[in-house]
């Protein structure tokens, strides 16, 4: 039944269904078979193509030359596209002309030798190249105007393909990939580490895959040192990381500039830091010495009275009244100077903590505080929060401050600082984490860490985390140490959301 089927379709029925516009050609070079999408395509009737001369389909000044190359296919013909490498042109019936692709087929029925020729419309693919080539033509000089190193890290096979760009930065002169570790090799030593923890933050699965970091690279020709911006996405199978593509920017000259401004800053700073402890001291001096000259006074009183032949209770107790009034009076009129330090009316508005977080990390690198790589995770479309947004900041840039100078005084090689910010479920408020790399604190320290004018630095005055402190409480939340066995320093500290404030 099936073979009756087939022998019952014809040529012309199977051409028909093609979905090509198709002409079947004899060896004298006439059409002697054509389907109905090339008729449409090129404007002809069944009987108008039938016994055309195929070079009647293509423009006068073509026609010669292919009289050449059909002499030369016949000699030795095979199934291939037709005028490698070069665009051809169909004549459609009206004399306009159609961007065509061609592919040749050979049909031998033992009598005679046909070839088959499918026609495509070229003028959308070629309008796609072309598009193509113009954008990456644009991305090409985008890339030089920016100075961008494009790279490639296969995980599979521990190879990273790279860009001539990448090559120089990195001292090699023509290989387009390299060994992993051959690539690392160059990087500093002090900021490889750094630099492994951003990476294994970017290939957890559960992470958005986003890689971002700056490290120094050494050209190992002319022993030159270079800082080096990447930035790049990690692309995952099944769960797990198989590619990290990104590119890469020699910041060197901007690195250098911001030295140069560091060193002014920090100058600048330590200048002013040097008069705020000379009028701080002075303050102090002057609130103190009166309540501490009468304690002084009353002790010498009491310490009489003990030693005197004639014990009176009475002159004793009055003395150690006394003594102990005068204590509170220290004890409150230094309060009073930290409230005259931090004096102003507090003015509150909404603000994204997000963002001031960010802000901190660009001032504390700013101040010559930027040897750390911050490893980020910040709650996405968290709700504005409700404080003063420059005593917020100067929070986080203590803290951040101190994070940094607890891992330099530590000589710590990995200057890892993580960055949590997020809703604390239980008391609905923002909820910020800083911990650091460094050898964190022990128990005696800890207790005593908010204390004002303790301090664990050989220059410091001990007043940065107390007003910290005060400046949060003032902002409604709460700042404090985490107690616990982990590695470096962990501070924490909660402000209120400004929906919550505003509905209360």
């Amino acid at each position: 039944m099936k073979d009756s089927l087939l022998t019952n379709l014809s040529v012309q029925t199977l051409f028909d269904a093609a979905a090509d516009a198709m002409l079947l050609v004899d060896n004298t070079g006439h059409v002697v078979q054509a389907n109905a999408v090339a008729l449409e395509l090129l404007g002809y009737t069944f009987e108008q193509i039938i016994g055309l001369e195929i070079e009647a389909l293509m423009p006068k000044n073509y026609r010669n030359q292919h009289h050449h190359h059909r002499n030369t296919y016949s000699k030795n013909p095979e199934k291939r596209p037709m005028g490698k490498g070069r665009d051809l042109v169909a004549l459609r019936k009206d004399g306009s002309e159609l961007a065509v692709d061609i592919s040749l087929s050979p049909i031998n029925t033992g009598d005679q030798q046909f070839v088959l020729a499918t026609l495509h419309i070229a003028d959308k693919r070629r309008k796609v190249e072309e598009a193509l080539k113009i954008s990456e033509e644009r991305l090409r000089l985008a890339k030089e105007a920016a100075g961008l190193g494009v790279f490639d890290f296969d995980y599979r096979h521990n190879i990273i393909h790279w860009d001539e760009r990448m090559r120089d930065i990195w001292g090699e002169e023509s290989e387009e990939s390299v060994s992993y570790k051959k690539f690392v090799a160059a990087i500093h030593p002090e900021d490889r580490a750094a630099r492994q923890a951003v990476i294994e933050r970017a290939i957890d699965p559960a992470s958005n895959g986003e890689y971002s970091v700056d490290y120094r690279v050494k050209n190992p020709n002319d022993g030159v040192e270079r800082w080096i911006a990447t930035v790049g996405r990690i692309h995952f199978t099944n769960g797990h990381a198989t590619r990290l593509l990104g590119v890469a920017r020699d910041i060197t000259d901007q690195k250098m500039l911001e030295k140069t401004l560091q060193e002014q800053r920090a100058e600048m700073e330590a200048l002013f830091k040097q008069q705020v402890a000379s009028q701080t001291v002075s303050a102090i001096a002057h609130e103190l010495n009166q309540p501490l000259a009468a304690i002084s006074a009353y002790s010498e009183v009491a310490l009489h009275a003990l030693n005197s032949s004639t014990f009176n209770p009475e002159n004793l107790k009055h003395a150690l009244e006394g003594a102990v009034a005068q204590a509170q009076r220290a004890g409150k009129s230094l309060h009073e100077l930290l409230a005259f330090m931090q004096k102003g009316e507090l003015v509150t508005e909404r603000f994204e903590l997000n963002h001031v977080l960010k802000e901190a990390l660009n001032i504390a690198k700013g101040d010559g505080y930027g040897d750390f790589s911050p490893l980020l995770s910040l709650e996405p479309a968290m709700p504005e929060v409700l404080g003063n947004e420059t005593q917020v900041r100067k929070i986080l840039v203590n803290l951040l401050r101190n994070a940094v100078e607890a891992m330099r005084g530590a000589g710590v090689p990995s200057s890892a600082i993580s960055i949590t910010v997020r809703t604390n479920q239980e008391i609905n408020m923002a909820h910020v984490t800083i911990q650091d790399s460094g050898p964190g604190l022990d128990a005696e320290t800890a207790k005593r860490i908010f204390e004002p004018f303790f301090t664990t630095k050989p220059t410091g005055i001990g007043m940065g985390l107390a007003i910290s402190r005060a400046l949060t409480e003032s902002n409604g939340g709460q700042l404090w140490l985490e107690q616990n066995n982990k590695p470096g320093a962990t501070f924490h500290f909660t402000l209120p959301f400004a929906t919550l404030a505003f509905a209360s």
